[in-house]
């Protein structure tokens, strides 16, 4: 029994993340560490602050293995939409897009630019070159603890430059070398975007050696598959397997889930993994609970457009031979990640010019009905208008089926989240809620303990973290409080800027940064590193 505590969590039933039966006990936090306390024990004489906890679930803070938050919550350190759903910490650097390393600060800004309907672009210093710079940003100056990937785009700007060109064995072995040190500053491994140039122009040798570096470091292969790859089903995940295989190294899908359109259902994904598994091979998956997906709208355009950067992605999208031949791609194609509706499915977001106002939270169609345009010229002067920094919001995970990827033992939870425009995808406020609240209590389709299991301990084994995800003696006081029977997310399609309920205290590094469902406005987050953590 401790002497003293900074805070006392009393009365609570305790899920420790292990995916063991909760229990009733006490938890205390000393400078930031967890002290387990023996019921039997005399109460702390000395306590800064109580949280009666009764009828309320103990457990660790929430892991997020997938955000676009790495910009924005250095313009927003409290960061809300993800704190308030009991998030402590998040992983960045993912979908290949990922802000450091950069060599030249002008690579940095161009490719912020390329990336921004994704990831924003803040009015933020951009004064950061190497991983360690870019991490000493986060700590003790935001509200939540933010892990980094070493996205693959970056890797192949410094050793390749923005164009679509083979990857000799120099290129790759410059590519090796920014993973050695990358690691080395404190990333947990690396990532791809293949949907996103220019890492969507690494081939499955070139990224298997990427792996297999990150791997000998203790890191992990991080990926948005190969979308529109083979039968644009079953081997966009082969191809993921494959390069974790050749590698050597764990691979983990990222967002993985089944879609209305694919032409068969969940089991010959799931069946991908497990197979995997059996042979030996360390594969794990995450997905959001949700239906909508969020990316940037410049995914609706080839790669071939994109090569060279955003100077010459502009000038080709502006240029009228070049948009015949887009307009016959996109024609044959249809949208990109939407359902059979269509670009009545593309709602865009993320305007800042002001002839362009009256299209935040409209749909490609609603534009092309009221312009008299076509699809492919209404996102080309879309994108030219507002700097690439246009947002969509289509459907995603197909509803009968999200629940075999939530409750499948591998899979963890990433929320995909994204933070622009008037009405972003509804995943970004309520996930982890949605999880504790609908599928845990409503439809029983998973116990509570094997939710949390899968939102803190198995993704911290994943981070290799050691002394997150769990609570036990000794382990950082990362925590939440939140109550069983309300717990639920509010926000839907139509409002997705809508707070969940239920997520009563929110504590990291035993500071509280959420006390009685309030942001208390604290920023005791950091940059956790690969290695150190």
């Amino acid at each position: 029994m401790p002497d003293h505590a900074d805070l006392l969590i009393s009365g609570g039933t305790v899920v420790d993340g292990t995916g063991a039966r909760g229990v009733r006990a006490s938890v205390a936090v000393v400078d930031g560490r967890i002290r387990l306390l023996d019921p039997a024990d005399p109460p702390t004489a000395n306590v800064g602050r109580t949280i009666d906890a009764s009828g309320k679930v103990v457990c660790p803070g929430f892991i997020d293995l997938h955000s676009h938050g790495a910009l924005v919550i250095l313009a927003d350190p409290r960061h809300e939409p993800k704190v308030r759903q009991g998030v402590t910490t998040e992983l960045v650097g993912v979908d290949g897009n990922g802000f450091a390393p950069f060599l030249s600060r002008d690579d940095l800004e161009a490719f912020v630019e390329l990336d921004s309907g994704l990831d924003g672009r803040p009015d933020i210093d951009y004064g950061w070159g190497s991983v360690e710079s870019y991490l000493s940003r986060y700590d003790r100056s935001v509200s939540l603890n933010v892990a980094t990937m070493l996205g693959n785009s970056p890797l192949r700007i410094a050793a390749l430059g923005w164009d679509d060109v083979p990857a000799g064995d120099g290129a790759i072995d410059r590519m090796r070398g920014l993973i050695r040190d990358g690691m080395a500053e404190g990333a947990f491994g690396v990532s791809s975007g293949l949907d996103y140039p220019p890492g969507g122009y690494a081939t499955t040798g070139e990224l298997a050696a990427l792996a297999e570096e990150a791997g000998r470091h203790g890191g992990f292969y991080h990926t948005h598959v190969r979308y529109p790859l083979g039968d644009r089903y079953l081997d966009p995940i082969r191809e993921a397997i494959e390069i974790g295989r050749r590698a050597g190294a764990p691979a983990h899908v990222t967002h993985l889930y089944h879609r209305q359109t694919h032409p068969g259902g969940p089991g010959p994904l799931l069946a991908l993994v497990d197979d995997a598994r059996a042979e030996g091979l360390d594969v794990t998956f995450d997905t959001y609970p949700s239906e909508w997906a969020n990316t940037r709208l410049l995914i609706q355009l080839p790669q071939w457009v994109q090569a060279g950067g955003p100077g010459p992605l502009k000038e080709r999208i502006a240029d009228r031979a070049t948009r015949d031949r887009l307009r016959a791609e996109l024609e044959a194609r249809g949208a990109a990640y939407t359902s059979a509706a269509g670009w009545a499915d593309v709602r865009l977001a993320a305007f800042h010019r002001p002839e362009n106002l009256r299209w935040e939270s409209r749909t490609v169609a609603d534009v092309m009905r009221e312009t008299g345009h076509d699809a492919l010229d209404v996102i080309c002067d879309l994108l030219l208008s507002e700097d690439l920094g246009v947002s969509q919001v289509t459907g995603g995970p197909w509803s009968e089926t999200l629940p075999d990827f939530v409750k499948h033992p591998v899979g963890m939870v990433g929320t995909d989240s994204t933070f622009l425009g008037d009405k972003p995808a509804p995943r970004t406020y309520g996930s982890f809620p949605r999880i504790l609240g609908q599928f845990v209590r409503d439809e029983a389709l998973l116990s509570l303990e094997e939710a949390i299991r899968k939102m803190t301990s198995a993704p911290a084994a994943r981070l290799g973290l050691r002394d997150r995800g769990v609570i036990r003696e000794g382990a950082v006081a990362d925590l939440v409080v939140f109550d069983p029977a309300t717990v639920r997310a509010t926000a839907t399609y139509d409002q997705p800027r809508s707070y969940p309920i239920g997520i009563e205290h929110v504590i990291v590094a035993g500071t509280p940064v959420v006390a009685d469902g309030v942001h208390t406005g604290a920023t005791p987050g950091r940059a956790l590193r690969h290695g150190a953590d």
